[in-house]
């Protein structure tokens, strides 16, 4: 009897200690897998806002809700690159010349085939030309994958939530907002549901959004992260 007394007592210690460890390394793990994830969706969520970015120079300051036409931006478009060689000297922009006047001087001749201007103004070393360069090719590292883009890392074939709202300045101006989201349930799956359950209380308080987005329907934040 005091055998099995004993054994009772020794497994009632190992719960016991396991309960105490699991406690303590539970949000210890929770928090560096939940790092770890948010790590990726961050990165995902800047390339987005990299592409919009591009997007919106070259159409008419608009972004796109679209991810099917935002990945065929990525994969087709081109950018303006400004290919420059010899700069302005003190005396030129003393004597009231800019860029803008250097370029129509050249220009100008280019279409005559008369440089006596460009050599009076000293411009003989001074070029300014557009080459076009891919979008993939410019602001995204080497073997990048535009299809990815629209895709939540660990949120298991989710895509991200994108939207956009036109709107109008106090000026009068218009422009357009743009809004890219993803809850915490989508990529924290399969971790810890009371330590996701606390996070969502926490902002859920602070009226904020339980995810990590980038952008605002509601108000204009140059599409800052709300990481950031």
């Amino acid at each position: 009897m005091k055998t099995v007394f004993n054994i009772v007592l020794g497994l009632c210690a190992v719960v016991l200690i396991y309960i105490c460890y699991t406690s303590i390394m539970g949000p210890i793990n929770f928090e560096k897998a939940r790092k770890h994830r948010e790590k990726a969706v961050i990165a995902r969520l800047m390339d987005i806002r990299k592409a919009q970015q591009e997007y919106r120079n070259l159409n008419h300051q608009q972004y796109t809700a679209s991810f099917d036409t935002l990945i065929y931006f990525v994969k087709n478009q081109k950018l303006p690159f400004i290919y420059k060689e010899g700069e302005l000297n003190d005396k030129q922009l003393e004597d009231g010349m800019t860029e803008k006047k250097a370029i129509a001087i050249i220009n100008k001749a280019k279409k005559t085939g008369k440089y006596d201007e460009v050599k009076k103004a000293g411009l003989e070393n001074f070029k300014r030309d557009t080459m076009w360069v891919a979008v993939l090719d410019t602001i995204f590292p080497k073997g990048f994958n535009p299809d990815s883009m629209r895709y939540v890392p660990y949120g298991g074939g989710a895509q991200f939530e994108m939207a956009i709202k036109n709107d109008t300045a106090k000026s009068g101006a218009p422009f357009c907002l743009l809004e890219v989201k993803t809850p915490y349930e989508t990529y924290l799956g399969g971790l810890d549901k009371q330590e996701i359950a606390n996070m969502k209380d926490v902002q859920t308080k602070l009226g904020k959004y339980c995810g990590l987005m980038i952008g605002s329907l509601e108000t204009a934040n140059n599409n800052a992260g709300n990481w950031e």
